[in-house]
């Protein structure tokens, strides 16, 4: 009965963190504000629950996906969805064309939708 009673329990838990999903990249943008210096903005959607659960950071792939940057998100944005941050000073080499952004949560980590960006044509 006890292991029931405890299970019973953790079923909130359980499903408050599945409903709220992974983050998902829906837009972004990126503008070379230098040779080879870029500002990216960046649209996320994450159902934030709080502290517990929320969209914290995005990254920008090249190649092979190597990180090329990370934006670190400090605080949940429970009452702003989907919500858009910005990026300053990205160097990306002069081979990179094209970027992957994707972004990561603090329960389930990766594997919501990415974004490819064309950076130079």
């Amino acid at each position: 009965m006890k292991i029931f009673f405890a299970f019973a329990l953790s079923l909130p838990v359980f499903f408050s963190c599945a409903l709220a999903g992974e983050a998902d990249v829906t837009d972004a943008r990126a503008k070379e504000t230098s040779p080879g210096v870029f500002r990216f903005t960046v649209t996320v959607f994450h159902k934030d629950e709080g502290w517990e659960h929320y969209a914290d950071r995005w990254e920008i792939l090249g190649p092979d996906d190597v990180i090329l940057a990370t934006r670190v998100l400090t605080h949940p944005h429970v009452h702003e969805q989907p919500f858009t941050r910005a990026m300053d000073d990205v160097r990306l080499p002069t081979d990179v064309h094209n970027v992957t952004i994707r972004a990561h949560d603090s329960v389930h980590g990766y594997g919501g939708k990415t974004f490819r960006l064309s950076i130079r044509e």
